[in-house]
């Protein structure tokens, strides 16, 4: 009965994974559009928790949730009505997204639907990693390490917020 518990909550997750990722995308108003971000990424901890990656689940919500998000925020705040320049889109634009969308939707349904042991698997029947191995792929630079594409990101994050102040600071 685990197993199905599990596979229900995840469709719950992944639908409103689904439904909060339209909303971000089609809401006309950029904070709610923010808000509805924080949804997408706290559900997705939520799968992470769920397939008992504890770390993983914790560094999204501290990360994206709680970093990114606010940097967004921070951004919109600091611009004087986003978007008013904006012109409307065609009818070409429209056809366009639409076609791209339900490509996109079929290529993660074959994706989700073709692996045959989706629902025979336990969602959380996940290798576990101790800390130090997580540790060593996150500061090493070897074949898989991560810590070029860690250094990367936080001089992005610098150069938003260097950008963000020198906005501001034109005011």
């Amino acid at each position: 009965m685990e197993s199905v518990g599990n596979i229900i909550l995840y469709f719950i997750i992944a639908i409103a994974i689904i439904v909060f990722s339209v909303l971000t995308v089609t809401t006309k108003r950029i904070l709610r559009s923010a808000t509805y971000l924080l949804f997408v990424l706290l559900s997705t901890a939520v799968v992470y928790f769920q397939m008992g990656y504890e770390f993983l689940g914790s560094t999204q919500i501290a990360v994206y949730a709680g970093g990114i998000v606010v940097l967004f925020v921070f951004a919109i705040m600091l611009t004087h009505k986003p978007g008013k320049d904006a012109e409307p889109l065609t009818r070409h634009k429209r056809v366009l997204g639409a076609v791209a969308a339900v490509a996109a939707v079929a290529v993660c349904g074959c994706a989700l639907f073709s692996y045959a042991d989706f629902c025979s698997k336990k969602l959380t029947e996940v290798p576990s990693l101790d800390m130090a191995t997580i540790g060593h792929w996150l500061l090493s630079t070897d074949k898989f390490g991560f810590l070029l594409p860690f250094e990367a990101v936080s001089i992005l994050l610098l150069a938003c917020i260097i950008g963000g102040l020198v906005v501001a600071r034109r005011r």
